[in-house]
């Protein structure tokens, strides 16, 4: 028998593998990201060959990463057989397509009986490779859209058209048109979102895979720790802008609690947080790593890509929004640091930022050149592409500096067996990076995928414009109340769904709503609704974030879930300010861009207190209740209601101030 052995990167590790399959990942999984390096940077491809090649190689690693029964059965013969079946359906699937697109393109919807077959295996190979990787909820969804395409009086199941509500009725779809619509078509598996993964995600979702096989997510802790490390809730406030710094490029907040919470949440427990405190704060903060620029979790490339704008404006847009978000989770890591009566962690606990720079001052070029190439107007999948050059020109030179001067100078004898050694070192880094990176990928790209059927099947039946007449019923035209159906239909599909497809099956159903019926900019109704999608992560009761921080922190799941839902409030509120306020995000005259930005900072600060019932020092009930009305009609679309909410505001702020200072005159 041969033995079996646990991988040891991360995403798929705990499935047990023999040693040829684990073999056979690291092949596939470095073949995909030389493959993605090659069109990105070198010989960029057409859209079908990418796109095609790119899913192809995903799936295949998808059946060879996750065995058929679970991560935690060995295959045998008959699990191993139906892998190899879905494995040789992934070859088939992108294989065809890029042996055949000029005959396929030629045929111009006149499609082939092998056409329509291939397809009926790529569509089915997608969904099981999406219920290994992503999990059972997006399959279902992914199956119940082509049911509902197939219903109808023309459909294949007919039949299943007379439970459909009457604003859901549709002609109904046969296989041929279907299957043309999923797999040969532009709308559906090979569709706006699979094209997204397959160029600029993975490009980054590459990026930061380097920076983690290297060594920055450490480097990135201890500088914040270095930076705050002292303050009150020295470690709570290190963890939000750890998290603020990696979220952003790695793309999962769960990832990002694990990590991050690795370091963070041990510290925070021993300065006096609760162990479902310490697990909440790391969940809000790693949540709120998808919204922060210049990466946005990949997010950023998606909402542009949909809104047709540039990148850059997606990002100059979302500065403001994501600096509202940490600011309040800074401030009510703050209140109960105050509260509780913590203090900061002696000097000799923390590292010294002299030494941390000094350590990883590289780790901060590759993050300058990307900035820079970005703002140039560079292709983003460029962008990735020389940011992960520099990279590793950074890592070469400081070995070839170490090598020259700093080993000689300090008495260190270099053999050419220690040469040896290192360059070793070196090539098994850069393999595992070019793995980590193409491993970490499977799941967002098979979530496009699987979202690329649903938005196929959108678009084939008109099922989103019937969805914009039920938000239009619902809600009375009454936009606050159409966003509160946005907020409670992302939590539903969060339940099933990954953030990235969350968004864009959302955005696809109630995008056409918001823009159309309620006239809210289209940049800010993409961005309200990637937010939205984001309280999956910290919601109970799913809080999925929230679970990850938990078990880090050894503290109930549903309490460390209510704990993140408390710190990611701003989740909620921004998203509110930015459909209110529209002109302020995208840019306004500087007097109003300053008023209100200085009353939304206000808003939330005196909402974080309200929360707490702690400022400076307790807060009374009737003050809290006070500031509720006046947070209200700050993001109110009206100057004199935003003053007065302001007024009473700052009243309140500084008579909490002052009696703080009675309370410390009076105990002095």
């Amino acid at each position: 028998m041969s033995e079996e052995v646990t991988s040891p990167i991360v995403p798929g590790s705990q499935a047990p593998h023999s040693r040829p399959v684990l073999w056979l990942i690291s092949l596939v999984a470095v073949a995909l990201s030389l493959f993605q390096l090659y069109s990105a940077g070198i010989q960029p491809l057409g859209l079908f060959y990418q796109r095609s090649i790119h899913l192809a190689l995903i799936m295949m690693l998808a059946f060879l990463m996750f065995p058929v029964f679970g991560p935690r059965h060995r295959r045998g013969l008959a699990g191993g057989a139906i892998d190899l079946v879905f494995f040789a359906g992934a070859v088939i699937t992108g294989g065809y397509l890029v042996l055949y697109l000029d005959e396929i393109i030629n045929r111009a919807g006149f499609w082939s009986q092998t056409d329509i077959v291939i397809g009926c295996i790529a569509t089915v190979t997608v969904l099981e490779a999406s219920r290994r990787a992503v999990g059972l909820g997006m399959t279902i969804i992914g199956i119940l859209a082509i049911l509902y395409a197939f219903a109808g009086p023309r459909g294949e199941l007919p039949w299943l058209g007379q439970f459909l509500p009457g604003i859901l009725e549709h002609r109904g779809y046969n296989l041929d048109r279907l299957v043309g619509q999923l797999y040969l078509g532009q709308e559906g598996i090979f569709g706006l979102p699979m094209g997204v993964a397959a160029t600029y995600i993975f490009i980054f979702v590459l990026f930061g895979a380097f920076l983690e096989i290297t060594g920055a997510g450490k480097f990135f802790i201890d500088l914040a720790y270095a930076a705050t490390g002292r303050q009150r809730g020295g470690p709570a406030k290190a963890a939000v802008i750890a998290s603020a710094g990696m979220g952003s490029i790695s793309g999962s907040a769960i990832a990002n609690v694990v990590t991050t919470g690795a370091f963070t949440i041990p510290l925070m427990k021993r300065l006096g947080y609760k162990p479902h405190q310490a697990g909440g704060i790391e969940a809000a903060a790693s949540t709120g790593g998808q919204i922060m620029p210049p990466l946005m979790g990949a997010g950023a490339f998606l909402i542009a890509e949909y809104t047709r704008m540039p990148y850059l404006e997606v990002v100059k847009v979302s500065i403001l929004p994501a600096i509202m978000y940490f600011g309040t989770v800074y401030l009510l890591v703050h209140i109960i640091a105050l509260k509780q009566g913590m203090q900061g962690m002696a000097r000799s606990e923390l590292p010294q930022m002299r030494d941390v720079m000094g350590a990883g001052w590289h780790f901060l070029l590759p993050l300058a050149v990307l900035v820079w190439l970005l703002v140039m107007n560079m292709s983003p999948m460029r962008v990735g592409y020389y940011a992960i050059l520099t990279m590793l020109a950074v890592a070469a030179a400081r070995f070839a500096v170490w090598f020259l001067f700093i080993a000689p100078r300090e008495g260190q004898r270099v053999t050419g067996e220690t040469l040896r050694e290192a360059v070793k070192s070196g090539l098994v880094k850069l393999v595992g990076g070019l793995e980590l990176g193409a491993r970490n990928a499977v799941a967002v790209s098979m979530a496009c995928a699987v979202a690329g059927v649903i938005v196929g099947v959108v678009g084939l039946t008109g099922l989103g414009l019937k969805f914009s007449a039920m938000m239009m019923a619902f809600s009375g035209g009454n936009l606050l109340l159409a966003l509160v159906m946005v907020l409670l239909a992302s939590l539903v599909l969060g339940m099933g769904l990954p953030v990235t497809a969350s968004y864009i099956v959302l955005i696809v159903l109630v995008g056409p709503a918001l823009t159309a019926e309620f006239g809210v900019p289209l940049l800010i109704a993409h961005l309200v609704v990637f937010w939205y999608s984001q309280d999956s992560n910290v919601t109970p009761p799913i809080a999925l974030a929230g679970f990850a921080g938990a078990a880090i922190a050894g503290a109930k799941p549903m309490d460390t879930g209510f704990q993140a839902w408390k710190f990611a409030k701003g989740l909620y509120l921004i998203p509110l300010f930015m459909v209110f306020n529209p002109e302020i995000i995208m840019g306004g005259p500087l007097p109003l861009l300053v008023w209100s930005t200085l009353t939304a900072f206000l808003a939330l600060g005196a909402f974080a207190a309200a929360l707490e019932g702690y400022l400076f020092t307790r807060m009374s009930a009737p003050v809290r209740l006070v500031l509720l009305p006046a947070i209200v009609a700050v993001f109110y679309p009206s100057l004199v209601a935003e003053a007065v909410g302001a007024a009473v505001m700052a009243l309140a702020i500084a008579g909490n101030w002052v009696a703080s200072r009675r309370q410390g005159l009076a105990a002095g």
